[in-house]
């Protein structure tokens, strides 16, 4: 009877608090999830400000420029700035040079980066090992600390004032963070498709060529990517290096519209650092799918 009175008088579960719990967890979702999308909205406009003003400063008056009271819309739009800065320097020479020298630094990165970092995700030695070290630490090496010595080595090899020798610069200097990236990449390659390749009768060259190389497309392009996007934007090496002014990058041409005493030729400056903007922009909406597209569905047969 004791018991049973207990059963009788314990607090019975109200039917109405398993769908307020649902309820809560549901409003705590809702929440998280508004979260989310406020910081991401909020690093979204912090990304875009830049480009945003740049584009709207590149398109202001020079009355509109000096104005105390600066617009998001320019009121009245102009391409005076842009006409102002193709007479003023030789903008489309400059991206000439930057181009071949990005480009040619990309693919030869590319290219000497994917067979080693094979090597390094496939074989763990001592020497792997050290190798991947260095790596990682060469990444901490500021360019001051390099410049002197790289500016002696490319003095004996006649490359001094010459894109060939800049653009093998932007090799090395690309190189280290290139055979980091495609490493990790290849490791994430199943080892099932190169075994599938040996049993077919590939050796090790035919099966990096043929089965690895196609698995690792978005890693070899956003790879390519960087290398591209770091030499099209380097700015302290082309300023050493190069001291023709039919040599000279993109970079460095637009420290040309900042006078002697520092003062700047604002709109032209705007007008033509956003045209500077626009390969990387272009080269990463052409490839992009490239990247974010997973290329290993269906690489391995159950």
């Amino acid at each position: 009877m004791r018991d049973g009175g207990r059963r009788r008088g314990a607090a019975r579960p109200l039917p109405g608090r398993p769908a307020e719990r649902r309820r809560r967890r549901v409003r705590a979702r809702t929440r998280t999830r508004a979260g989310q999308y406020a910081a991401l909205l909020a690093y979204l406009v912090f990304l875009a400000f830049p480009l945003v003003w740049l584009l709207s400063t590149a398109f202001k008056s020079p009355r509109e420029l000096g104005s105390l009271h600066p617009t998001w819309i320019p009121r009245h739009p102009t391409l005076d700035n842009f006409r102002q800065a193709f007479d003023e320097q030789p903008l489309l020479h400059a991206a000439l040079n930057s181009l071949l020298a990005a480009a040619g630094a990309a693919v030869v990165a590319v290219v000497i980066a994917t067979p080693l970092a094979y090597v390094m995700a496939r074989r763990r030695t001592a020497l792997t090992r050290a190798a991947t070290g260095w790596v990682v630490v060469s990444q901490a090496f500021p360019l001051v600390l390099v410049i002197i010595p790289l500016f002696l080595v490319l003095k004996n090899l006649h490359l001094i004032d010459s894109l060939s020798g800049l653009t093998l610069v932007y090799v090395v200097w690309a190189l280290p963070f290139a055979l980091w990236m495609l490493a990790g990449y290849v490791r994430a390659v199943p080892a099932e498709v190169e075994e599938a390749a040996a049993v077919d009768g590939a050796g090790r060259a035919r099966t990096l060529v043929s089965v690895v190389a196609p698995l690792l497309a978005p890693g070899i392009a956003a790879t390519g990517l960087f290398a591209f996007v770091t030499a099209w934007n380097e700015f302290f090496f082309a300023l050493v290096l190069l001291k023709t002014p039919e040599k000279q990058t993109l970079p460095v041409v637009l420290t040309h519209f900042i006078g002697a005493e520092g003062v700047a030729d604002l709109g032209p400056l705007a007008a033509a650092a956003f045209l500077a903007t626009l390969p990387s922009l272009v080269v990463f909406a052409l490839i992009q799918r490239r990247i974010t597209g997973g290329m290993l569905t269906g690489a391995v047969k159950n």
